[in-house]
C-alpha cells in the first residue's frame, strides 16, 4: 500500500509540472508584448520596422500589377504615419520630465490625437493625386488611393503599438487586394449589367449597333457618343451600358456579336 502510494504522489506531482509550462510560456509571451509596448529606443526601431515591412508587403503586390503606387510608396507612408505616432508619444514622455516646468508655467496642453489627425487629412492629398480619369470614362486609381490611406492608419498602429491590429489588417487588406480582385472581376464578368466602349466608321452606323443590340434581347440603359482622334482622323465612338438578358448570354457572345459588323473598328469592355 506504501508503494501504492508513493506511485500516486509522484505521478500528481509530474502532472502539475507539466501544468505549469503553458502559463509559463504565456507570461513570458505577455511579458514580451508589454516590453514592445513600452518607449524607448528599442521599441521605435521595431515599431517603424514592422511599418515598414507591414507597409512593404501591400506595396510588393501594388508594384506586381504595375501599379501607379507601388513598393517604395507604400513603405514611406507607412514610416510616416509611424513617425507621427511616435513624435507625440515622444512629446508626452517630454512633456512630463525635462519639458516638465516649462509645461507647467506655460499652461500647454497635449494632445496625441493631432500629429495621426494630420495624417490622415494630409494623405488625401497623395491619394488624390492617383486617381485619374481615362479617355474612355472611366476613373482607375480609386483601389490605390483607399490603398494609401489603410497604409496609412496600419503605420499609425505600429508606432502607436498596437500590433494585434497591425497583423490582422495586414492580413485583410492584404486579402482585400490581392484574393478579391480575381473574384470581383469574375463576379463583374458573371453580371448582367455590361459596359462597352465601341469606336465605329460614322455616326450613322450607331443605328445599327443599337438594332443589333436589341435583336440579343438586351437593354440599352444608357450611350454616350463622342469622337475620338486616331493618326490624324476623327471617328466617333459610344459609350454603351447594357444589360443582357435573362437567358445569361455571356459578355464575350456579345462583344463578338458587335465586332463581327463591318462599321464597327474596334470594341472594349470597360472594367474598372
Amino acid at each position: 500500500m506504501e508503494k501504492r502510494a508513493r506511485i500516486t504522489l509522484n505521478r500528481t506531482v509530474k502532472i502539475s509540472n507539466r501544468s505549469e509550462r503553458p502559463y509559463k510560456e504565456k507570461n513570458s509571451m505577455n511579458n514580451a508584448i508589454q516590453y514592445l509596448r513600452e518607449f524607448h529606443f528599442g521599441t521605435v526601431v521595431f515599431r517603424l520596422v514592422l511599418a515598414m515591412f507591414s507597409s512593404g508587403i501591400i506595396g510588393y503586390g501594388r508594384t506586381k500589377r504595375a501599379k501607379t503606387a507601388g513598393l517604395r510608396t507604400y513603405m514611406l507612408t507607412g514610416i510616416g504615419a509611424a513617425m507621427s505616432i511616435l513624435l507625440a508619444l515622444y512629446e508626452y514622455e517630454m512633456m512630463n520630465s525635462l519639458w516638465a516646468d516649462t509645461v507647467s508655467s506655460v499652461g500647454l496642453k497635449f494632445d496625441a490625437s493631432r500629429f495621426s489627425a494630420a495624417v490622415i487629412g494630409g494623405i488625401g492629398f497623395l491619394a488624390a493625386g492617383s486617381i485619374i480619369g481615362t479617355s474612355h470614362q472611366q476613373v482607375k486609381g480609386l483601389t490605390t488611393a483607399t490603398g494609401l490611406f489603410a497604409s496609412v492608419c496600419m503605420g499609425i498602429a505600429c508606432g502607436a503599438g498596437f500590433y494585434e491590429c497591425v497583423i490582422i489588417s495586414c492580413v485583410l487588406i492584404m486579402t482585400a487586394l490581392n484574393i478579391m480582385q480575381p473574384l470581383e472581376r469574375q463576379y463583374k464578368r458573371r453580371c448582367r449589367n455590361i459596359t462597352l466602349f465601341v469606336e465605329f466608321e460614322d455616326i450613322e452606323n450607331v443605328s445599327v449597333i443599337t438594332d443589333m443590340i436589341r435583336s440579343k434581347n438586351a437593354e440599352i440603359q444608357e450611350i454616350e457618343i463622342e469622337r475620338v482622334k486616331k493618326e490624324g482622323d476623327a471617328y466617333p465612338c459610344a459609350i454603351l451600358n447594357l444589360r443582357l438578358s435573362k437567358e445569361q448570354m455571356s459578355h464575350s457572345d456579345m462583344l463578338s456579336s458587335i465586332a463581327e459588323l463591318d462599321s464597327v473598328i474596334a470594341i472594349e469592355e470597360l472594367i474598372s
